[in-house]
């Protein structure tokens, strides 16, 4: 008998909204989940500008073209958000960019009028229902100029606690020096950054099998992590906040390598001041890893108080069930989970939780 994904009459992985949890035991902050603005999308296709060139099979091609019209009405519809948010028991949303709406492979003038877009309608949701939104937005990071004077805006005047940054721009590492102006007003402002690749840049051997998403995400983050710990740029600003999303990519479960390699290798460690798992420890990962003993893994190594819920809400690739998937691990305690699911990104985002009832206790 062959094998097959998906047997008939079970539930749909994947599929948002997942099981139904009422709100009110635990107070709970998805700190991963995407919004599309249409008017910056628009604007950018008006621009004629030639698309990333995808390396996919054409099954898997024709599989995520599918996907993207299904969940369409998720990524606009703030009723239908609201209505998964209820069924689901979250009670925030930290919502940020769809991966693609970063925008930094544009020229700086398109993309600084894209990013704008972006983050105002980000902004407007916020405002609408500020009890159940808090905003992550983006900036130009391939004009630092720009970058940095959209922070200002984004945050003191639009109320945006955070960006959204890709795993590299464009291409460009973050270790490059000409970023440094950047992440500078990042930390001043104290905003959170959430790291969400948007595929891997070198994806020529991921065609098929969606392995441009399964591999290619992950790694993306994998080798941004290594940069920004390597390039020092971890090193010059302390206080940077950074979410990295699926559990951080591969580094947080083969984290001894790094430590070996700089006590090894003298160009390793050129930037460091302390072994690079130092610089780790300060990073936060959200949930998306699927199964149990991976999620206890990464709250025993590095501490229930830097694991945050995440769902890639309204993908495919994402977690429907993500109050009963912490609350079903049965190694992390009553403290551990309620830090997971939501005491962590208030803490990190500045959200009153004092207002959401029970589970808001501490």
């Amino acid at each position: 008998m062959l094998f097959t994904c998906r047997p008939p009459g079970l539930a749909i992985p994947g599929r948002f909204p997942g099981p139904a949890h009422a709100r009110g035991k635990w107070f709970s902050v998805d700190i991963h989940c995407h919004v599309l603005c249409e008017a910056a999308e628009t604007l950018v296709k008006a621009a004629g500008l030639p698309g990333r060139h995808r390396f996919e099979a054409p099954k898997t091609a024709e599989v995520t073209d599918e996907h993207q019209r299904r969940v369409r009405p998720q990524l606009l519809s703030l009723a239908q958000r609201l209505s998964d948010m209820d069924t689901m028991g979250i009670d925030v949303q930290a919502v940020s960019p769809a991966p693609d709406q970063t925008y930094y492979g544009l020229p700086p003038d398109l993309a600084i009028e894209a990013t704008r877009l972006v983050n105002d309608n980000i902004a407007d949701i916020m405002g609408k229902h500020p009890d159940r939104f808090a905003g992550l937005g983006t900036v130009p990071f391939q004009a630092p100029e720009l970058a940095v004077a959209e922070l200002e805006r984004l945050h003191k005047s639009l109320g945006l606690k955070g960006i959204e940054i890709a795993g590299s721009v464009h291409g460009d590492d973050y270790s490059d020096p000409k970023f440094r102006p950047v992440f500078a007003k990042i930390e001043e402002l104290g905003l959170l950054m959430f790291m969400h690749p948007t595929g891997f840049t070198h994806a020529q051997r991921m065609g098929p099998w969606h392995l441009g998403n399964l591999i290619g995400n992950p790694l993306e983050s994998t080798i941004a992590v290594h940069h920004l710990i390597f390039g020092g740029v971890l090193d010059s600003y302390p206080g940077l906040k950074l979410v990295i999303a699926h559990g951080g990519g591969f580094l947080p479960s083969y984290s001894g390598r790094i430590d070996h390699g700089a006590a090894a290798r003298p160009d390793v460690c050129e930037h460091l001041r302390h072994d690079p798992t130092h610089y780790l420890k300060r990073l936060y990962f959200d949930t998306m890893v699927f199964t149990h003993h991976q999620l206890e893994y990464l709250v025993e190594q590095w501490g229930a108080d830097h694991i945050l819920m995440g769902t890639d809400y309204p993908f495919d690739m994402g977690e429907v069930d993500p109050i009963g998937f912490v609350d079903g691990a049965k190694n992390l305690s009553e403290g551990d989970k309620r830090a997971v699911l939501g005491h962590n990104a208030a803490r990190l985002l500045n959200i009153p939780i004092e207002v959401h009832g029970q589970g808001a206790r501490p």
